[in-house]
């Protein structure tokens, strides 16, 4: 069914696009006990703008505690109508100062946020710098080791294409498989930030904080290179040593199929915007070699 065809009954299925600084919430995810997470207080918000009419949202990805988004997407179901100007505005009168919905569209029935996904892309930020930073402190992870960009460019190489990823999930993890794609993973630098930009058919809980904990202790000197494959190989987590901070983390992008015509945004996060014109054609090139 349609949109159109949905709306002639009186249903609607609305995708939003989703940003957020999640230093303050314990998850995307809706907590039983109440504490603060960022579809708790999408819902509460949208179901203002319906008319107090509860909303319940589904996500593309459950970002963990701490962590961010720039290009999150999630849908919802209602009987309320309304323009998709008045479910953007509507809502971010109602959000609060850390979450903002960027867009709004109806989608036809067999539309959902999660399932219909066909890739996900993150950003992991490293402020490199002997000092810790006062600002931004929740939103990049700060790294006092000099980084070799080089060594952990060439430490990444091993990632790419299909593997068994099971050093580098979550002991709670819930994914049935271990076995994930990644199309591209790069290490770009903007001044003191190094910023490792991956993408992938889908991520298994930590997958990309594990890589960036490995990458920076490569890049530190205090491993070989070649450990990054090693600890690929022994599909044990506890061979990949800790697991890095969220507050660097961010879900920049989502991929659908075309028929759905998405709104695109930049990348993400805000204050990297100049990264995108200096690696833009880098990017666009490798994913086409990737792909």
């Amino acid at each position: 069914m349609t949109a159109a065809e949905m709306a002639a009954v009186g249903i609607y299925k609305i995708a939003l696009g989703v940003e957020y600084r999640g230093a303050r919430y314990r998850g995307f995810q809706r907590q039983r006990d109440g504490v603060p997470s960022i579809q708790a207080a999408l819902e509460k918000a949208l179901s203002k703008v319906a008319g107090g009419a509860p909303v319940t949202l589904s996500c593309a990805g459950r970002t963990d505690a701490l962590v961010h988004a720039s290009g999150q997407v999630v849908h919802f179901d209602t009987t309320v109508e309304r323009s998709m100007h008045a479910w953007v505005m509507g809502a971010n009168m109602n959000l609060p100062g850390d979450i903002s919905v960027t867009w709004a569209k109806a989608m036809p029935k067999h539309f959902d946020a999660r399932f219909c996904a066909m890739a996900r892309r993150y950003r992991y930020v490293i402020y490199n710098d002997q000092i810790r930073p006062a600002h931004m402190a929740e939103e990049v992870t700060w790294n006092h080791r000099p980084l070799d960009i080089e060594r952990m460019r060439e430490a990444a190489k091993v990632f790419l294409g299909t593997h068994d990823f099971s050093a580098f999930r979550a002991r709670q993890c819930q994914a049935k498989s271990p076995i994930k794609t990644v199309h591209h993973l790069e290490l770009l630098q903007h001044g003191r930030f190094i910023v490792l930009d991956i993408r992938a058919n889908a991520f298994l809980h930590h997958m990309v904080r594990n890589i960036a904990g490995v990458l920076m202790t490569i890049g530190a000197g205090e491993r070989p290179v070649e450990w990054a494959g090693q600890v690929l190989q022994t599909g044990v987590r506890r061979t990949g040593g800790v697991t890095a901070h969220p507050y660097g983390l961010y879900l920049v992008q989502v991929d659908y199929p075309d028929e759905f015509e998405l709104p695109t945004r930049y990348l993400g996060p805000h204050f990297l915007s100049g990264l995108e014109a200096v690696s833009y054609t880098h990017l666009r090139a490798h994913e086409t070699k990737a792909n």
